[in-house]
């Protein structure tokens, strides 16, 4: 597994990270979740070694991951930033990545880059901001690593696109398990595919929990509205929707005397994100 053990991350005056502990374990689809600045992106930096923490330390294995050229090369980052030469063409980069990760799979590249419409003859700086995230997905997904890490994957990406990247990212996952840790603020988009849940604010952990776990703090109910405000009343209540004459409410506890004219489904992710991330 990946530990973060202590780790604070400061840039001059400002503290991006704060005495935080977490660990990713193996083969398990990892949801990092926060609001704009919580520290998300400077942690999966942390991780792939691009900064270096203020302190503390970072560990795979029980081994440093700090310039440690073995461990970082089990770790494949798509990030935000496009750090290739804008005149490089993409199947160049593709035997590029192909000698930093010896387990680069070049058929399968080849094949998501036909599935996405992508085409590999193309300079860097010719594609959009949708096909360069196709591009910098392709590459983590076919990069052979143990641990894909993945930030504001679908940034630029269409629906369609987005479907396929997740039934895609499901089917890698499958034929070769791994440790992917998915950084998004498309709650709702991901919440069926993770299984466990990391939420980072103001620089430290907020919740770290399987997601049956969550989905155990609380429930959604659903009904006629009068019925449901007056069920609700005195509840928990996270948040609500209104749609005509019927309402939706999210609620924090068990489902307990629910009565049978209301429905009653798993607590929604994203709610409960808004919930605890609101000032």
């Amino acid at each position: 597994m990946i530990e973060v053990r202590n780790v604070t991350k400061k840039f001059r005056n400002v503290t991006a990270l704060q005495g935080l502990n977490v660990s990713f374990g193996e083969n398990r689809i990892y949801g990092l979740l926060g609001r704009n600045g919580a520290g998300k992106s400077t942690l999966l930096n942390l991780m792939t070694n691009r900064l270096v923490p203020t302190e503390g330390f970072l560990y795979m294995d029980g081994f440093p991951l700090t310039e440690n050229d073995k461990a970082l090369g089990k770790i494949a980052c798509m990030g935000e930033d496009t750090l290739y030469e804008p005149s490089v063409r993409l199947r160049r980069i593709f035997e590029w990545t192909a000698i930093f990760y010896p387990g680069f799979d070049s058929a399968y590249a080849s094949a998501l880059a036909e599935k996405f419409g992508l085409d590999v003859r193309k300079k860097i700086g010719q594609l959009s901001t949708g096909y360069r995230s196709i591009f910098k997905l392709i590459l983590t997904l076919a990069s052979g690593a143990e641990y894909l890490l993945f930030d504001e994957p679908v940034l630029g990406l269409d629906a369609n696109h987005r479907q396929l990247f997740y039934a895609e990212l499901l089917a890698r996952y499958s034929k070769r398990p791994c440790t992917v840790i998915l950084s998004t603020h498309l709650i709702e988009e991901i919440a069926n595919l993770i299984e466990h849940v990391v939420i980072i604010k103001n620089g430290r952990i907020l919740l770290d929990r399987p997601s049956e776990e969550i989905q155990s703090m609380g429930f959604t109910v659903s009904g006629r509205k009068e019925a449901v405000e007056e069920w609700c009343a005195g509840k928990n209540i996270l948040g609500s929707q209104e749609i005509g004459g019927l309402m939706l409410a999210h609620i924090l506890g068990e489902h307990s005397g629910v009565p049978a004219s209301l429905t009653v489904t798993p607590l929604d992710l994203q709610q409960l994100f808004i919930h605890l991330t609101n000032s």
